[in-house]
């Protein structure tokens, strides 16, 4: 294939039919692709998603095989991939998630093509199955999320320092915004003007328990003392609510607690512009796109100081790094900050600490990393823009 039809595969669990952090990423690294290289060039597989969707802010259809049982669709994409890729023979692979990875080297190997891994966080680290380990190692190129996920696969992994560079999450700044606290969710959820509100984002399940809402939960008591308007809004579902609710009724904190549910994505923003503060003490965060989100929106965020929270933090300069197991450390920052006396002028800013994440996490910003890569690994899609 000559350099001018020089095309890039991306692989992804799903772009459209669920959400979270890998599905932002990999809606972002699809966008910024064909921004660079061109819509016609991109060829997007998605493992969930179905045929019939276009990937957001592009032209590009997605090929997906969300219409197979979930008892085949992992055999059926594998192969499917697979195949295409020996019939394209694109000039780069990227695959978002690492359960793909084997699939790429298989695909490497008969299509002679390079494949580059996503590692985001809990599912990079400590690796059990030796397939995926070996997708890895055997990548052209490792894109990590985050300085700390870098570190944990150069621990874990027979991999070279220099086969794994940073490629950080990415915040579109368009529809985050700072703003006034919502009418319509104040009544919603009979909330006054004098209320302070903490804020989490985060899907309510057993595996993601590693977040710390429980802790900012056992905080609550302790701010309550000094702030008798508080009020924690958890937003999220899952099947973890159940659990949640007994602890809130533990810790005797329900008149100050509410558990939101999902929001619907035209609300997210509003329910950042609603809290005074976002907190996610998490202990196995890769990064962690909310804490972009409410800083773009320029909310003060707390985060934990043990995992890839420091990257968006910005190892601590625009936001807020604690022990995510010290719950009074917790209750006495979460108060200072909410009284207006925290030593960081930056958090009282919010036009500052916007302009500062979307300076360095922005999406052209992202568009400007993933072209420096292409034209740096993959030349000959580079040389064909």
């Amino acid at each position: 294939m000559s350099q001018s039809r020089a095309s890039v595969h991306i692989w992804v669990p799903e772009l459209t039919s669920a959400r979270g952090g890998i599905q932002a990423f990999s809606r972002h690294l699809v966008e910024a692709a064909a921004t660079i290289v061109g819509g016609d060039r991109v060829r997007v597989f998605s493992k969930n998603d179905r045929s019939s969707a276009v990937a957001p802010g592009t032209n590009v259809v997605i090929r997906g095989f969300g219409k197979w049982p979930s008892s085949l669709r992992t055999t059926v994409f594998a192969f499917g991939i697979v195949l295409r890729a020996i019939r394209d023979r694109p000039a780069l692979i990227i695959t978002t998630h690492l359960n793909f990875a084997g699939a790429a080297y298989v695909a490497k190997r008969l299509s002679r093509s390079r494949y580059w891994c996503v590692a985001h966080g809990i599912e990079a680290w400590n690796l059990g199955r030796k397939i995926r380990s070996f997708g890895l190692r055997e990548a052209d190129l490792v894109l990590a999320v985050s300085n700390y996920t870098r570190r944990r696969l150069l621990d874990e992994q027979t991999i070279a320092p220099d086969q794994i560079v940073i490629l950080p999450n990415t915040v579109r700044g368009e529809s985050l915004v700072p703003g006034p606290k919502p009418d319509y969710l104040m009544r919603r959820h009979g909330l006054t003007d004098r209320t302070k509100v903490i804020l989490t984002v985060a899907r309510l399940a057993e595996p993601e328990r590693y977040k710390g809402y429980d802790n900012i939960l056992r905080a609550l008591p302790k701010i309550r003392q000094s702030i008798p308007e508080i009020h924690y809004m958890l937003v999220g579902a899952g099947a973890d609510r159940p659990r949640i609710e007994q602890l809130i009724r533990d810790l005797e904190v329900a008149d100050i607690v509410t558990l939101a549910g999902a929001a619907a994505e035209k609300e997210l923003g509003d329910y950042y512009n609603l809290c005074d503060v976002f907190a996610m003490p998490s202990k196995g965060e890769g990064f962690g796109i909310v804490y972009l989100e409410a800083m773009a929106c320029g909310k003060p965020v707390l985060a934990g100081n043990s995992d890839g929270s420091a990257d968006p933090l910005q190892n601590g300069r625009v936001g807020l790094l604690v022990d995510p197991d010290d719950v009074s450390a917790m209750a006495v920052i979460l108060t200072q900050v909410l009284n207006g006396n925290y030593p960081s002028k930056i958090l009282y800013s919010p036009e500052k600490l916007r302009a500062a994440t979307l300076e360095r996490f922005g999406f052209d910003r992202f568009v400007s990393r993933v072209d420096g890569l292409l034209s740096d690994f993959a030349p000959d899609l580079g040389a064909a823009k």
